[in-house]
């Protein structure tokens, strides 16, 4: 079996269609089904339905597609194993990252890595939504905080400091909190469905009740409603740094009680294939991580 077919049966599934598993492998759509149709009849079986708007697996495809997967996977580790880490990595690279985070911390990293990378491309997706990584095709997934149970393979970046904060003109309205039974009678800004805060780590571990009356699916529009004066927030310290440098937020300490530590997290759909443009990704963003922190 040649991997140019399996590739396409492969990314054919990720994508939804042949058209788009196309325009991932840098084919025509004509070359793409002709590789396909070679590879049905190598097996002499039928691995896909196929429309003009979509595909779906028959029954022996879906036996296949893992062995398919697993081929592909085996190549490109071996290819990996010769290439080290260092100017000159190159092909597509698709990471994913929540918004915010992408926007403040991996965007800008992204110049200078395609600087010293001439025949690297990266398709960065930013979205505060848990993505199918496999099914996408991504090769890397950015998460914060406590990652659920998954057969993903998961390599910790850093910590992920937080920060109880508020604008000036809200303390001044409304008196800053000393306590977590203080925060009961405060203007709490959070994220949709939330109704606790993790306080302290270990046997200190606690979840501190709070209101608010207002609340967003973006942490983005909660940091501009703490910038507003709307209320206390509780946000990541690479989200504010330079509003608390400059005042236009001030952190908020409550007596003995710290917010709960979560971590920043690289994600990989295959513990067999991290290949030399994941590598140097993640080395460009822990060094990004690492300033962020001094």
């Amino acid at each position: 079996m040649e991997t140019e077919e399996l590739a396409v049966l492969v990314q054919a599934v990720a994508a939804g269609s042949l058209s788009a598993a196309a325009r991932r492998l840098n084919l025509t759509p004509t070359i793409a089904s002709r590789r396909l149709a070679a590879l049905e009849e190598r097996l002499g079986v039928r691995l896909m339905h196929r429309t003009t708007r979509s595909v779906s697996l028959t029954p022996e495809g879906e036996t296949f597609l893992p062995h398919a997967q697993a081929m592909l996977e085996a190549e490109a580790a071996a290819r990996a194993s010769l290439a080290p880490v260092g100017p000159g990595v190159g092909g597509l690279l698709r990471v994913t990252a929540p918004a915010a985070f992408g926007r403040k911390v991996v965007a800008p990293i992204i110049p200078d890595l395609l600087a010293v990378n001439p025949e690297l491309r990266i398709d960065l997706e930013l979205t505060d939504s848990v993505v199918d990584i496999a099914a996408a095709g991504i090769d890397v997934a950015i998460r914060i905080g406590r990652l659920r149970d998954s057969t993903l393979i998961a390599r910790r970046l850093s910590s992920n400091p937080r920060v109880l904060c508020a604008a000036p003109a809200y303390l001044a309205r409304a008196g800053t909190p000393k306590t977590a039974e203080d925060l009961t009678r405060c203007e709490c800004l959070v994220l949709s469905g939330t109704a606790t805060w993790p306080f302290g780590g270990g046997n200190d571990a606690r979840e501190v009740r709070i209101f608010g009356r207002f609340a967003s699916n973006s942490i983005e529009a909660i940091r501009e409603a703490c910038l507003g004066g709307l209320g206390l927030a509780l946000l990541s310290r690479w989200d504010v740094v330079e509003e608390l440098k400059s005042g236009t937020l001030v952190p908020v300490e409550l007596d003995a009680l710290a917010p709960q530590e979560i971590s920043i997290w690289a994600v990989y759909p295959s513990p067999r294939l991290v290949a030399p443009k994941v590598r140097a990704f993640i080395a460009a963003l822990e060094r990004a991580l690492g300033e962020l922190s001094t």
